[in-house]
């Protein structure tokens, strides 16, 4: 029996607004369909302080491979590259994978 990997889900709620529903549907939905074990979504607001630094706390404590959020938009302009560092970032629309790097074995 394989275990599947496992995805945390990640969201703003005042840029989801109203389609928050949706949106975490989507992001479930776009979980199984890439063979992810969906362990929780991660929800936060305009007023939430130190959020990447949040949710990586969150990526790290489950060892998620990947986050799974609905656009770009939800972290601002760009996907942070320091998160991507950690676990592979999958956006619902459009969609696009940015993988993570892993680690050089000559420490560069």
């Amino acid at each position: 029996m394989t275990t599947k990997p496992t995805a945390i889900g990640y969201l703003r709620r005042d840029v989801s607004g109203i389609r928050q529903d949706w949106h975490e549907i989507q992001m479930r939905s776009l979980a199984k369909l890439f063979g992810y074990d969906l362990a929780k979504t991660v929800v936060f607001t305009e007023n939430t302080t130190a959020r990447i630094v949040r949710l990586m706390t969150v990526v790290w404590r489950v060892d998620a491979a990947a986050v799974i959020v609905p656009s770009v938009e939800h972290f601002g302009a760009e996907v942070p590259v320091e998160l991507v560092k950690l676990a592979d970032v999958i956006t619902v629309a459009p969609r696009r994978t940015y993988q993570r790097t892993p680690p050089s074995p000559f420490g560069a």
